[in-house]
């Protein structure tokens, strides 16, 4: 069997390890923190790569994907957009404008309180969502293909361990 190679945070932990003379420097810790980071820095970029590709700038995408995900997907009021989005609701009109004018949604009137507008997904939103999805899955599938799938089970049971402390 080989030897296991050093990547990045190797590297990066033996640089540093003699800077914190004076601080507890933990390798394990550090090395798991870069690695995530490294891999938080992919994901983003194979995201901003599939947005593009699918033809959406990220803004579109982002509003896109929590529309389509959502309890009742594909259909939202501009508010809940907002909230989810964590943007202003003046913020959120110029991202719907945008939407509708590309076609990929559309606003009605609620039929329960003709006051309330309803945001929809329409075919072609959905169809350009999901080619965004497409391109990313693929650069999420081919990484994380690296793992069998008992690495992948227990690499998702450490993050969740950990994902339910941050929820904590």
């Amino acid at each position: 069997m080989a030897p296991e190679r050093d990547d990045w945070a190797d590297r990066h932990v033996a640089r540093w390890r003699d800077h914190w003379i004076d601080v507890a420097f933990d390798d394990d810790v550090e090395a798991i923190i870069v690695r995530i980071s490294r891999i938080v820095r992919y994901f983003r970029k194979s995201k901003q790569e599939a947005v593009e590709a699918a033809g959406l700038q990220e803004s579109e995408y982002d509003t896109l994907h929590l529309l389509l995900i959502r309890d009742t997907p594909g259909q939202a009021t501009p508010s809940d957009l907002a909230e989810d989005l964590g943007i202003s609701n003046a913020g959120m009109t110029g991202r719907l404008d945008s939407l509708e004018r590309a076609g990929w949604i559309q606003r009605r009137t609620s039929a329960e309180d003709r006051r309330r507008v309803q945001v929809e997904a329409t075919k072609a939103g959905v169809e350009v969502w999901r080619r965004a999805m497409d391109l990313r899955g693929r650069a999420e599938d081919e990484l994380i293909g690296e793992l069998s799938t008992q690495e992948r089970t227990e690499l998702a049971r450490l993050l969740k361990k950990l994902t339910l402390r941050l929820e904590e």
